[in-house]
């Protein structure tokens, strides 16, 4: 019997409009499987790691974003003194999901606690407004095309101008699809229940009426 051997196989990656390739004995071994990219040469510098989860349907291979991340280092060499940072961390709702975000932000200078909570609350409001008219593919894309951070540093401008508005962290939680199928199953047993419940209490019924005929039968 002869051996089975690896090669490379082709997975096209909406996101970023490329492909790459994945080394594995079969094509429906790929599905399910986790890959990262480094975008730091594609984005000129702003250093960004993406974690993407592979499906594979009707031979093809396709890989889409579960979490990306603002690398620790881009974020060191933006610090300075004599500056303040505001991080946050919510979930928002998308068209087709829910997902988890934490800003980063870096003042020009050093501000009160008060500037810092006003900036918080307006990010916060912002970008759950903004994810709500998307789907979480197109807020990885425009966090990505930086058409996220630019109107929201406008946006915050008025409270207190920044040097860095950044989105550090964004990761699917859940998708509403598979929400929906958890409804629906959850649906289908508690009627599944009541239904039961029912049949067995006419079922108890007719026997106390039996029972009850019997009895007078025998007065």
């Amino acid at each position: 019997m002869a051996l089975q051997k690896k090669k490379f196989f082709e997975v096209d990656i909406p996101l970023t409009n490329t492909t790459t390739e994945i080394y594995a004995y079969e094509l429906s071994s790929l599905n399910n499987k986790s890959i990262k990219l480094d975008l730091t040469r594609q984005l000129r510098g702003k250093s960004i790691e993406i974690l993407f989860n592979v499906k594979v349907e009707n031979g093809k291979a396709s890989a889409t974003p579960v979490k990306l991340t603002l690398l620790p280092f881009f974020i060191r060499r933006m610090l300075r003194r004599k500056i303040s940072y505001v991080e946050d961390s919510f979930s928002a709702e998308c068209k087709d999901a829910e997902v988890k975000i934490k800003p980063f932000l870096i003042t020009r200078k050093k501000v009160s606690r008060a500037v810092r909570k006003a900036l918080r609350e307006e990010t916060r409001n912002w970008l759950q407004a903004y994810a709500k008219n998307k789907t979480y593919t197109e807020l990885f894309s425009d966090v990505i095309g930086n058409r996220v951070q630019k109107p929201l540093s406008l946006k915050l401008k008025k409270i207190y101008p920044l040097a860095l508005c950044e989105i550090r962290v964004l990761k699917l939680e859940r998708k509403k699809e598979q929400e929906k199928v958890k409804v629906e199953v959850k649906k289908i047993k508690k009627e599944k229940t009541e239904k039961e419940v029912k049949e067995k209490t006419g079922a108890e019924e007719e026997k106390e009426t039996e029972k009850a005929e019997e009895e007078k039968k025998e007065e």
